[in-house]
């Protein structure tokens, strides 16, 4: 866990950069997934960010130069059920908080904060319980202040927009986090790489990545494990994972663990034989230039719409050298007929979330790029079986993803590790 110091120092951030007000963050809901079986947990990601506090059931409250957590009180019976909770002492002692209530006293705080605050911060339109009792506190607020000296607030304002540009810009404990990250991801891509084999089963290579990512402390994937081969590796976001691999065939995974509640991000394609058809190799070799043309190109000032113009290019330059395309690059380009085999953005930003928060464009176009940003480049290729093309590409699918950090003067990969060239890759699907 960071240091509670660090938490505190984002929540005054936040209100530095918004104003005095009440702010109202509530925790995500629990899921249920059938009967009384709940999904795994996962706590919101801008709760944590300001708290640290991964208990369901939560609201973290700022005004008045305070921060208070309200919580699940201690209960012998549900602890030994669920496990320990912090409970109120817990929020102040060990998290950081001024003070801290049952999250049964939430209602009435908000109507006493309110009667004379500037402003509510609060994300409203997410049908979230806590959305009605912020709207009924307020509305009691307005109500009994009316002929009173106090004025409660005329407006909320959505505070996740300024928090998600706090957000973007990592820190260097949160680059610590992602780099680790994605040095567990490295071991679980290298592992999956040894294990492939004719005859083994895709599932199989999900569950040697689960079992890294575990085996190494991180709490969770960040995301569903794509493991696609064969055909299946030209399906965006295939997910069933149930195929028995064969002999020739590329395996397309993309898998990345989320270490205190820090994502990665990598796509890997390789041959399940250990070596490359002449096919499958040129193809390959037309994604990787176009994601090191566009790594190449990361710099501040550059922009993510500027790099997906260069992975577009490269591949659409490629396509035309495999046969794929006809024509005059730029012409194919301007009628988006690489859209037939590349049919995605080339990034996204990346951090607590793997579709991570942030704009993307501001007033005057694609917002450029700063130090501390952290996304993903990731150019592929996907040709269909019955793609009108030479018989040796069709079911061949190629996506190469690294995850990429914006440094004073350039960029540094934090996946870098994950086995990327034809030749390291050849020689870790043989070992």
């Amino acid at each position: 866990m960071l240091d509670p110091a660090i938490f505190a120092a984002r929540r005054r951030a936040l209100v530095n950069e918004l104003g005095d007000g009440v702010y109202v963050f509530p925790s995500a809901p629990v899921a249920i997934r059938n009967n009384d079986v709940e999904h795994d947990y996962r706590q919101d990601s801008d709760l944590f960010y300001l708290t640290g506090f991964a208990e369901p059931g939560t609201t973290l409250v700022m005004a008045e130069g305070r921060a208070l957590l309200f919580v699940p009180e201690r209960n012998k019976e549900r602890e030994i059920w669920d496990g320990p909770r912090a409970g109120v002492e817990g929020a102040v002692e060990r998290f950081g908080m001024d003070r801290a209530f049952p999250n049964g006293e939430l209602e009435a705080c908000l109507k006493e904060l309110f009667a004379d605050a500037k402003t509510i911060f609060f994300r409203v339109g997410h049908d979230h319980p806590v959305e009605a009792l912020v709207f009924r506190a307020w509305s009691h607020a307005r109500r009994v202040t009316s002929r009173t000296p106090k004025h409660p607030p005329s407006t909320i304002v959505d505070p996740s927009v300024a928090l998600a540009e706090q957000r973007m810009r990592k820190s260097v404990e949160e680059l610590a986090l992602m780099r680790r990250a994605c040095a567990i991801t490295t071991e679980a891509h290298r592992a999956a790489m040894s294990l492939a084999a004719a005859g083994r089963y895709e599932y199989e290579l999900e569950a040697v990545l689960l079992q890294t990512f575990r085996r190494h402390g991180s709490e969770r994937p960040a995301y569903g494990c794509i493991v696609g081969s064969g055909p299946n590796a030209t399906i965006l976001h295939y997910r069933s994972n149930n195929r028995c691999m064969e002999a020739g065939d590329l395996v397309l995974i993309d898998a990345g663990c989320e270490l205190g509640y820090y994502a990665s991000d990598v796509t890997r394609t390789f041959p399940v034989s250990g070596r490359f058809s002449p096919a499958q190799r040129s193809v390959y070799e037309v994604v990787l230039k176009a994601q090191e043309a566009a790594i190449e190109a990361t710099r501040p000032g550059a922009n993510l719409r500027a790099l997906h113009d260069i992975c577009v290019r490269e591949l659409t330059a490629g396509m035309v050298s495999l046969g794929l395309l006809t024509g005059e690059v730029d012409a194919l380009i301007e009628r988006e007929e690489y859209k037939s085999f590349y049919m995605h953005r080339s990034s996204h930003w990346l951090g607590m979330d793997v579709h991570d928060v942030g704009r993307y464009c501001d007033a005057e176009g694609p917002r450029a790029l700063e130090p501390g940003f952290v996304f993903t480049i990731e150019p592929g290729l996907y040709i269909a079986t019955d793609a009108d093309v030479p018989k040796e590409f069709r079911g061949i699918g190629v996506r190469i993803e690294d995850d990429i950090l914006v440094t004073a003067d350039g960029c540094e990969n934090l996946s870098v590790n994950v086995p990327k060239s034809i030749a390291d890759i050849e020689a870790t699907c043989l070992r």
